[in-house]
């Protein structure tokens, strides 16, 4: 299901002051985990192309890369979660600051590896490595900045998708070098994802996936990501 316009919902013009998916930010959630990107890569494992760079720079990660990439958050996560983060789309025309491929995976299993998602095979970042799994996944601003997709991986190679989740209007793309406010939310069977206060999918998921990894993806892209925290939503 299709959230209300962006721009009907979207409360800054920064992304750092919108509503974060329509919650307070205080007192209806607690905080799991956080990184604010000021000191390493620690709670990070980098699977990416050759030439590709990931690391700090400037209190940011600032992922770049030529092929593909995945940065995964270390800890599994379990149960009903927040995810939230700052993310930039960088043109100031260096070689790979192409406007393309917000991507995420969020409750990633890996069928063979289901206790560690880091053991088994090196996927080194090829996007064709991360089928198999059993995932959520939103291609946001993707395909050179024409789609929004998002999908549910079974975990058996095939990616499916509703109709309704394939979306191609300019308000789903990114805007160069402009600060947008990512929310996902995985609630038992209710499946979000929130930009800048508005909600782009709100998916109830009859088998829904509730643990896993999340992971950054993109490929021929430079990005840069702040304030990544993840929450607790406390029952009302």
């Amino acid at each position: 299901m299709l959230g209300k316009p962006l721009e009907a919902q979207n409360p800054g013009t920064d992304g750092t002051d919108a509503a974060r998916g329509g919650l307070p930010p205080t007192q209806t959630e607690s905080l799991l985990y956080q990184d604010g990107f000021e000191g390493d890569l620690s709670q990070w494992v980098v699977e990416q192309r050759p030439i590709g760079a990931t690391r700090i720079r400037d209190g940011k990660l600032d992922i770049l890369a030529p092929k593909g990439c995945t940065v995964w958050f270390k800890s599994k996560l379990k149960g009903s979660v927040a995810i939230e983060y700052t993310a930039t789309m960088v043109d100031q025309g260096g070689p790979h600051d192409r406007v393309s491929d917000l991507n995420c995976f969020w409750m990633a299993i890996d069928p063979e590896h289901p206790d560690d998602l880091f053991a088994g095979k090196a996927r080194n970042g090829d996007f064709g490595n991360y089928h198999s799994m059993r995932l959520y996944y939103v291609g946001y601003g993707a395909n050179g900045n024409t789609t929004t997709r998002f999908r549910r991986y079974p975990g058996d190679g095939t990616r499916p998708m509703l109709p309704e989740h394939d979306l191609r209007d300019e308000e789903f793309m990114h805007t160069p070098n402009r600060p947008i406010h990512i929310r996902i939310v995985s609630d038992g069977s209710k499946v979000q994802f929130w930009r800048d206060g508005a909600m782009v999918y709100d998916f109830d998921d009859p088998e829904p996936l509730t643990e896993g990894w999340f992971g950054f993806r993109t490929v021929r892209s430079h990005i840069r990501i702040d304030d990544f925290r993840v929450y607790r939503p406390v029952a009302e």
